[in-house]
């Protein structure tokens, strides 16, 4: 029978269960015999059958923990073996499972910063991320797999990973030597070997997410093998991402080729159940449009009735967005698509300091001019905030940014409210 397994050696619980067993015995006896014992007696009985019993409560007690403790470490044994630790995470897990649904837009690494700080405040998380890159790593096994490019997928689910620190490492580990594997990412290889072994690439992603334990979902825009094509001001066209940002030339428009693509399933749904859609923050050409240039996602943002929010980039991108405003950025979203695809705007108003603006400025970035009254005369709100990172590098601080987006969104967007931009 499979009681008598319980009684194996090494299982370190019989112990536990004679205690408990001992303990309750205590107190059937305090029960039973207890009152009649210290009836007419001294006082020093009674405390001692008072002992006793306070005993045989702390034996029962101690017992339990200790049973729940056996479980914890063999079900979980990657958490903490504290019950209230243990107590405490499931809590919050639980908490964040009644989180608002939220979908972010973009790729790069604005949006695993972005990722990384909306994980605390909620597990329903779906991030629509973009296919088209052709460099690196990911455009080599795009070229001789002939497969979606995995590295901002990859980004994504290491971002909202809940596994061991090491394992995040793993994925994000690059060979350094190596014929044939210099260059390469480890997770791009793992992606790549599970798109083989199932057959299909979202499928792959989705297995990587089991392996990562990822808070929410990561989501391919569309599962087409597509490329970038972009319209210069001088008339020039140029095709593949990389070649586009290379070309250094004030880009006009952009388009995806096949242009009938078809976007995920998944990612349809997560923006028809949405509360709150963000656009970016990350390339606004390369990383953002590439997403919502495809028609169906284009059409369910426009007719979404979540609080759509656009966060600014902080700094120019060279070969992509030289010399563009605030409103400039915003007026290409909407020109590549309509004035229904966002409500809000967040800027950043963080203080950058100077050594730090000359260190960019030596390679042609420079900080978004905030010309905001424009943004707010075609009936968009505007949130200025504090949301950068300026260490040692100028960048989006995970944690400032989704306390601010979230703190926007409760005040605006979780009821309709004519209430002032800030």
């Amino acid at each position: 029978m499979n009681f008598f397994k319980w009684l194996y050696p090494g299982m370190r619980i019989k112990r536990w269960i004679l205690l408990f067993i001992a303990g309750i015995t205590v107190i059937m006896m305090i029960a039973l015999y207890g009152v009649k014992m210290i009836a007419g007696k001294s006082i020093f009985l009674a405390l001692f059958v008072a002992a006793v019993l306070v005993l045989g409560l702390f034996v029962i007690v101690t017992s339990i923990k200790n049973i729940l403790r056996t479980f914890v470490r063999v079900l979980m044994p990657q958490v903490e073996t504290d019950l209230v630790s243990i107590v405490y995470q499931k809590r919050h897990e639980r908490a964040l499972e009644r989180g608002p649904r939220v979908v972010v837009v973009g790729g790069g690494t604005g949006l695993n910063v972005l990722l990384q700080g909306i994980k605390e405040y909620t597990n329903n998380i779906s991030a629509i991320v973009t296919v088209t890159d052709t460099g690196g790593s990911s455009g080599r096994l795009r070229n001789e797999f002939d497969m979606l490019p995995p590295g901002d997928i990859r980004n994504c689910l290491v971002a909202l990973a809940d596994r061991s620190p090491l394992l995040n490492d793993l994925f994000q580990y690059r060979f350094e030597d190596g014929t044939g594997l210099k260059g390469h990412n480890f997770g791009n290889l793992f992606i790549t070997a599970l798109s083989k072994i199932t057959g299909c690439f979202d499928l792959a992603v989705k297995e990587a997410s089991k392996v990562l334990a990822i808070r929410g979902q990561v989501i391919p825009s569309t599962l087409d093998k597509v490329t970038l094509v972009a319209e210069f001001e001088d008339g020039s066209t140029a095709e593949g991402e990389t070649t586009i940002v290379d070309m250094h030339k004030k880009i006009k428009q952009i388009a995806l080729k096949p242009h009938d693509c078809r976007p995920t399933k998944e990612a349809i749904e997560a923006i028809e159940t949405a509360d709150m859609v963000i656009l970016g923050p990350g390339s606004l050409f390369t990383s953002v449009l590439p997403n919502i240039l495809i028609s169906d996602i284009q059409k369910a943002l426009e007719e979404s009735d979540a609080f759509k929010i656009y966060v600014a980039n902080v700094m120019t991108q060279p070969g992509e967005t030289d010399d563009m405003s605030a409103y400039e950025h915003y007026d290409v979203l909407v020109r590549h698509t309509s004035d229904r695809i966002v409500n809000a705007c967040l800027v950043n108003i963080g203080t950058i300091p100077g050594h730090l603006k000359k260190m960019y400025a030596e390679k042609d970035q420079f900080p978004v001019e905030l010309d905001l009254d424009k943004i707010k005369d075609n009936g968009v709100m505007v949130f200025k905030e504090n949301v950068i990172n300026v260490e040692n590098t100028i960048k989006h601080s995970a944690e400032l940014l989704a306390k601010a987006l979230f703190d926007v969104y409760l005040k605006f967007g979780v009821k309709e409210s004519n209430a002032e931009e800030k």
